[in-house]
């Protein structure tokens, strides 16, 4: 199992430890750091009822958006959980700035240990962290556990399109294979449209990079590292502009 700081930097699309220091400085302007809340709002729309009833669990949740957008829009109960203290602390902050700090409750812990304490909900929602439970397979069936009999859980992720491209990365296919594997099926999928993709990257890397100049300037001895990881965002968004099916998936216990 990797650290949960190498977990961390990953989830960001870091590839060097020594970046996870400087995070929350390079990601201060970003509230939504990866999942549209509106693409959860609309999922959940379309596979739910009774909202103000729900009971919802939002792992590595970042700073709150997708938890405090869900509380607003159905008045249900949002549970978020991630590993990054200051993150959590504007979470809080916001949840009051919204009016909904009665309704999400959020929490400082390692997602990986803590869901072996968490059941009965209704939605889990795993917003472009990337692999931290594993593959498919492995993620549905730890996570499985911790949803209601007729549970829904939400995975923000992506698939190659090009079954010959990268192999690290899986097919939709598989992706089905694994979750059929784990006792869950595939019950609605929201697919991110090119458009939205590249202005939210653009935005994004915009951010990033402005904060990760400034630490050069202060930092001068770890330029390279500041460089690698605007590199890497630069990378990530090619990806997933070209190479990946960004998809929000939903799935069920069969």
């Amino acid at each position: 199992m990797k650290s949960l700081e190498e977990s961390i930097v990953y989830s960001m699309d870091g590839s060097e430890i020594k970046i996870y220091p400087f995070l929350t400085y390079i990601l201060q302007d970003l509230w939504e750091i990866g999942t549209n809340p509106e693409v959860i709002i609309e999922l959940i729309r379309n596979n739910a009822n009774n909202y103000s009833m729900l009971k919802i669990l939002d792992l590595g949740c970042g700073k709150g958006a997708v938890s405090i957008n869900l509380s607003k829009e159905f008045k249900c109960r949002c549970y978020g959980f991630d590993a990054v203290k200051e993150f959590l602390e504007e979470a809080k902050n916001r949840a009051k700035e919204h009016n909904v700090d009665h309704l999400c409750q959020f929490e400082v812990d390692d997602i990986r240990k803590r869901v072996s304490t968490l059941s009965q909900f209704d939605f889990i929602i795993l917003g472009s962290i990337g692999p931290v439970f594993g593959n498919y397979f492995s993620t549905c069936s730890i996570l499985s556990r911790c949803l209601k009999p007729n549970g829904i859980l939400i995975i923000d992720d992506g698939y190659r399109k090009d079954e010959d491209y990268n192999a690290n990365i899986p097919t939709k296919g598989v992706i089905l294979q694994q979750i059929s594997k784990a006792g869950m099926i595939l019950i609605d999928e929201l697919i991110n449209k090119k458009e939205d993709i590249i202005s939210s990257n653009n935005h994004i890397l915009e951010k990033i990079a402005k904060r990760c100049n400034e630490l050069i300037n202060k930092h001068p001895n770890k330029r390279s590292f500041f460089e690698n990881y605007i590199t890497k965002q630069k990378e990530e968004n090619y990806l997933l502009e070209t190479k990946i099916v960004c998809s929000v998936m939903a799935f069920r216990k069969k």
